[in-house]
């Protein structure tokens, strides 16, 4: 008994790693302010952490918001363009992410039924940088347009 418990955590840990070398999304991005170019107020997610999670992904987010308020939200699910809960996040209750290829991703995020955030995350070739667009839309229907560049950890 105690050799198949064993056996199954190798196999999970394994698989786990398997799945994090395929996905180029996967490890700690922290934001590079100078490359970055941040609509005026918006929030600034410092560090984005994408993990694996049993067959989904977590991804968590530590920032500022715009009035310099520590901010931390988390979300779990997968990359199949169906929403999965937000936790953590004032602006959003759910988000959505669909792999459009193995290094681009487009995103949703959703306050109720309205969309508050939408973009396109994309991984460099060689792994090092991600350049995370986005478009927010306030409480009041202004929107924003907001490109961050992350490097790899």
């Amino acid at each position: 008994m105690k050799r198949c418990v064993t056996s199954l955590a190798l196999m999970f840990l394994l698989s786990s790693i398997a799945l994090s070398a395929d996905n180029p999304q996967i490890g700690t991005w922290k934001l590079n302010e100078t490359k970055s170019k941040l609509a005026a107020g918006s929030t600034k997610n410092h560090t984005v952490i994408y993990t694996v999670a049993g067959d989904n992904t977590k991804v968590a987010v530590d920032g500022t918001d715009g009035s310099g308020k520590s901010v931390h939200s988390e979300w779990t699910g997968k990359f199949d363009g169906k929403s999965y809960p937000v936790t953590g996040d004032p602006t959003s209750d759910s988000r959505s992410y669909k792999q459009i290829n193995t290094r681009t991703l487009t995103f949703i995020a959703k306050l109720g039924t309205k969309v508050t955030l939408s973009g396109r995350v994309v991984v460099s070739m060689d792994g090092k940088t991600r350049t995370v667009t986005t478009t927010a839309t306030d409480s009041k229907g202004k929107k924003s347009t907001s490109t961050a560049v992350y490097d790899k950890q």
